[in-house]
């Protein structure tokens, strides 16, 4: 079946492919499903709470939006949204199949997302040390999500040099 036909009749590709699955596979696919929607639901309920804290604090309240408390709570609700999409984006793919379990590099990126913003937000009277280790373990954190990259492209390459 063709792509465009998948997305003419998305509810009897699926209907068929769930008709394969086995118990395990159903199950997962089932929680994929609801955490899926659960987190629709918080990022949907999140949007609205920045929207209107945006509104209040920029407008209403005519903060300056480069002072510090105001940059930090919006960027940080934005941030956090962000790796919020990201983990949503990790179980839709679960749950259309396109991977059977939450893959590495998808957890890798969400931790960098997060220790990203850790960074952005932190305190002008944090401890050196403390920003060293963020700093270090993000840096690691993105070592090891470029070599798994390295190797998927690595891998990438040689099925199809067998192929072609």
């Amino acid at each position: 079946m063709s792509v465009k036909q998948n997305q003419q009749q998305p509810f009897s590709f699926y209907l068929k492919q769930w008709n394969l699955l086995g118990f395990y596979e159903k199950f997962e696919q089932t929680i994929a499903f609801i955490l899926g929607l659960i987190i629709a639901l918080v990022i949907i309920i999140s949007l609205v709470q920045l929207t209107h804290a945006a509104f209040v604090m920029l407008v209403l309240d005519a903060n300056n939006p480069l002072d510090q408390s105001v940059f930090q709570t919006i960027f940080g609700m934005i941030m956090t949204l962000m790796i919020a999409m990201e983990f949503k984006h990790s179980i839709i793919r679960v749950a259309l199949r396109s991977d059977s379990i939450i893959q590495v590099k998808t957890v890798l990126l969400i931790a960098m997302i997060a220790l990203s913003r850790k960074l952005v937000l932190i305190e002008a009277n944090t401890e050196p040390a403390k920003i060293e280790a963020l700093s270090v373990s993000l840096l690691c954190l993105g070592l090891v999500y470029w070599l798994l990259r390295e190797r998927d492209d690595r891998l990438g390459q040689d099925i199809s040099g067998e192929h072609g």
